[in-house]
C-alpha cells in the first residue's frame, strides 16, 4: 500500500509540474505576441512622464470630436467615452485611423448616468485631465425635456466629479454655455453678467457649474470653466464634421439647417422669431468656429492651476442677426435658400454676444476664425463629402 500511494502521489506531482510548465510557456508566448490592443490598453492604465492622459467625455460629438482630434494632434493621450445617443461612432473611426498608434487614443461605450460604469472607467484608467463636453445642448427640447436635461447635465456631472474626486483627478476643463446667462439688459456680455438662465438647458448648466464651483473650494482641483456662443464651421483639413442624428434636425444648429435646405433634405429654412428688438428684428448671435472653440479648451488645460477657478468667455465679441447668418450660408453654399418666417421659439431670447478680453488677456486666446462665410464654406464642403454624415465609415 506504502508502495501503490508513493507512486500515486510521484504521478500527482508530476501533472503539477507540467501544468506549471505549460501554463508559463503559455505565458512566454503570450508576452512575446501581444497585439497592439493589448499593450496600448496597459499604456492607457498607468500614468507616464510626458504625457497628460485626457478623458474626453461626448467624444463623439461634433464638439468632443474636434476637440480629440486637437488633444492628439498635439500629443496627448485621449479616451472618449460617449453613449452615441448623439454623438457618431464614423467620428471616433476616423480618429482611430488618423493616429493608430498604441496609447495614444480609445473609446469606451459608456453613458455618463451609469455610476458604476463610470466609476469602473476612471478605475481602469489612469486620466490626469478631464474635458466634460457630454450634455444634450438644444434650447427647444430642453423646454419640452426639462427632466431630461437636469438629469444629462447636471446629474452626471455630479457622477463625473465623484469619480473624479474617487480617484484623484485633479483637472476638470467643463464646457458651458452662454445660456447660463439668460437674456442680459447690457452687451456685450462679460464673466461679471449676472446668470439668470431662462430655459432648462441654461439652467441645468448653471447648476453643474454651482456644484463644480462648490466642490472645488473644498479640493486643490484646477477647474476651467468656459461659457461659449453659438458653435459653427468644421475641421478646415476636412476629416470632421456635424452630423447630426436625422430626428434631430428640428432642434439643431441654424447651420445644420441650412445645409439640409441647401441640399434639399428640408424644403427649405424656418426662421423661428422676427420680431424681436434687434435691428432687422431676427435673433443676434455671438458663432464661434469650432476650430477656435478648441483651441480655448486646450489653451485653459494648459493654464489650469490647483486651487484656481477660472471662468472665460469663449466668443468673438461680434454679434450676427439669424438674417445675415442666412445671407452668409446662401454665397457659402452657392443655393439661393428659401425661408420660411415663423412664430419665436420657446425659451429663446432676443440678442446675446460676448466680451471675450479676459481670455485674451489671461490665456493668449483670440478667435481666428471669423469670417462667416468662409467658417461655413469649410463646413459646407464636408458635408458635400459625407451625403450620408459618417455613415460610410
Amino acid at each position: 500500500m506504502d508502495y501503490l500511494d508513493s507512486r500515486r502521489k510521484s504521478r500527482c506531482a508530476g501533472k503539477i509540474i507540467a501544468a506549471a510548465l505549460c501554463i508559463t510557456v503559455c505565458i512566454i508566448i503570450l508576452k512575446q505576441n501581444q497585439s497592439p490592443t493589448y499593450s496600448s490598453l496597459s499604456l492607457f492604465s498607468q500614468h507616464e512622464l510626458g504625457v497628460t492622459h485626457v478623458l474626453v467625455t461626448g467624444g463623439a460629438g461634433y464638439i468632443g470630436s474636434h476637440a480629440a482630434l486637437r488633444l492628439l494632434k498635439d500629443s496627448y493621450r485621449v479616451t472618449k467615452v460617449d453613449n452615441l445617443s448623439r454623438g457618431n461612432l464614423g467620428a471616433v473611426k476616423v480618429l482611430q485611423d488618423l493616429f493608430p498608434e498604441p496609447g495614444r487614443l480609445q473609446f469606451i461605450y459608456a453613458d455618463l448616468g451609469d455610476a458604476k460604469a463610470v466609476n469602473k472607467i476612471f478605475a481602469e484608467n489612469a486620466f490626469d485631465a478631464v474635458m466634460h463636453f457630454a450634455a444634450v445642448a438644444y434650447v427647444g427640447e430642453s423646454t419640452m425635456e426639462p427632466l431630461r436635461y437636469y438629469h444629462n447635465i447636471t446629474s452626471n456631472t455630479l457622477v463625473v466629479l465623484e469619480a473624479m474626486a474617487a480617484h484623484k483627478v485633479k483637472t476638470l476643463i467643463y464646457s458651458s454655455t452662454c445660456a447660463t446667462y439668460g437674456e442680459p439688459v447690457k452687451m456685450p456680455i462679460t464673466e461679471q453678467t449676472p446668470q439668470l438662465p431662462i430655459n432648462p438647458y441654461g439652467k441645468a448648466k448653471k447648476m453643474a457649474e454651482d456644484i463644480i464651483i462648490d466642490f472645488s473650494k473644498t479640493t486643490d482641483m484646477a477647474v476651467m470653466i468656459l461659457r461659449y456662443f453659438n458653435v459653427i464651421g468644421s475641421d478646415p483639413e476636412g476629416r470632421l464634421g456635424e452630423a447630426p442624428q436625422p430626428e434631430l434636425r428640428e432642434h439643431g444648429r441654424i447651420s445644420g439647417a441650412c445645409f439640409d435646405a441647401a441640399r434639399g433634405i428640408i424644403p427649405g429654412l424656418k426662421v423661428k422669431g422676427i420680431d424681436y428688438k434687434t435691428a432687422d428684428g431676427t435673433c443676434v448671435r455671438d458663432y464661434i468656429d469650432v476650430t477656435d472653440l478648441v483651441d480655448a479648451h486646450v489653451k485653459a488645460l494648459a493654464h489650469a492651476k490647483p486651487r484656481k477657478v477660472g471662468i472665460y468667455n469663449v466668443g468673438t465679441g461680434k454679434g450676427r442677426s439669424v438674417k445675415e447668418f442666412v445671407e452668409a450660408c446662401k454665397k457659402a453654399t452657392g443655393v439661393d435658400i428659401k425661408v420660411e418666417y415663423l412664430n419665436r421659439r420657446p425659451g429663446d431670447y432676443a440678442e446675446v454676444f460676448s466680451d471675450p478680453s479676459k481670455i485674451k488677456q489671461e490665456l493668449n486666446w483670440k478667435a481666428q476664425y471669423t469670417d462667416l462665410k468662409k467658417s461655413l464654406q469649410i463646413a459646407w464642403k464636408w458635408q458635400k463629402s459625407h451625403l450620408n454624415g459618417y455613415s460610410h465609415s
